[in-house]
């Protein structure tokens, strides 16, 4: 009876083993998670709201990363991403190595967290989270803020050897290249954005696209948390997209949008999903480019 009780209890304690690993933080992590690990000195929470919300108050021992500083404007106004050394010059700076955990908010419902996120997972970082809601949430939940300057220690972000970033960027050649039917084109800008307008030929949709606009993703009553998962997947479904291995682009006007819609299908078990930076801005540059009006069939 004894040997019995001993395994039971082996048993027991395997499956909380398992239950904890289970609970772990994942891309997306709580408020109550963050609170827990505020002193976790392996976490390095990236604060990238605008300079003057970090100056009145953010998350205690949050750092200032602003969303321009991984951004280059081009002469022609198109907006990329900044080159990796670059990137990880300011991480290093930032006190981010391979071996830090990141976890990045913002107060617009994940518009600049979702650029980080985004270079991160092509850097292939080992360990990075976006905060639910953000600093909203976390205000509305009652925990404390800080008004003092947060630095930590410089240090260097050392690539491995033999890097490949992760294929999750396309470029305009890539995007004229797009096969429609094997490839889904997300637009995530607003209805009028979309559809464009008569007395402007070259504004609408890229040909092929299909219309997500990335502001239903988020709950403003709920602060500005990601909408359900299964509520995301149905207005997925709804448009044609279900096959979380089917491989999707997504593009907004500048990146910016379309970087917070990646997070959230990387969020929701997609897989394969590229991130066209130049977006329209870049697109209606080239002349020989055509655009479609009105809302997708």
């Amino acid at each position: 009876m004894k040997k019995h009780y001993r395994f039971y209890l082996l048993l027991l304690s395997f499956a909380s083993l398992l239950a904890g690993a289970a609970a772990g933080p994942g891309m997306l992590v709580d408020t109550d998670w963050l609170h827990k690990n505020l002193n976790n000195k392996a976490l390095a929470i990236v604060d990238m709201s605008d300079r003057f919300q970090y100056q009145r108050f953010h998350i205690p021992g949050a750092v200032h990363l602003p969303y321009h500083a991984i951004n280059r404007r081009l002469k022609n106004g198109v907006s990329l991403r900044v080159d990796d050394s670059k990137l990880l010059a300011i991480l290093g700076a930032l006190g981010i190595d391979r071996k830090t955990h990141v976890v990045i908010y913002d107060d617009t419902g994940g518009l600049n967290a979702g650029r980080l996120f985004w270079e991160l997972e092509r850097l292939g970082h080992p360990k990075v989270s976006v905060l639910n809601g953000g600093l909203v949430s976390w205000i509305l939940q009652g925990h404390k803020v800080d008004n003092r300057l947060s630095v930590r220690k410089k240090t260097v972000y050392q690539l491995p050897a033999g890097f490949k970033p992760k294929n999750n960027l396309i470029d305009l050649a890539g995007v004229k290249g797009l096969n429609s039917k094997k490839t889904f084109l997300l637009d995530v800008r607003t209805r009028l954005e979309y559809m464009g307008t008569k007395k402007d030929r070259r504004s609408g949709h890229i040909p092929g696209a299909l219309w997500w606009p990335w502001s239903d993703t988020i709950d403003l009553s709920k602060g500005f948390k990601h909408r359900d998962s299964a509520e995301l997947l149905k207005s997925l479904a709804k448009i044609g997209i279900q096959d979380k291995k089917a491989p999707v682009v997504v593009y907004c006007r500048s990146g910016h949008r379309a970087a917070q819609a990646y997070m959230t299908l990387r969020f929701l078990g997609f897989s394969d999903v590229k991130l066209y930076d130049g977006s329209i801005l870049e697109y209606a540059t080239d002349k020989s480019v055509a655009f479609n009006q009105g809302l997708a069939p």
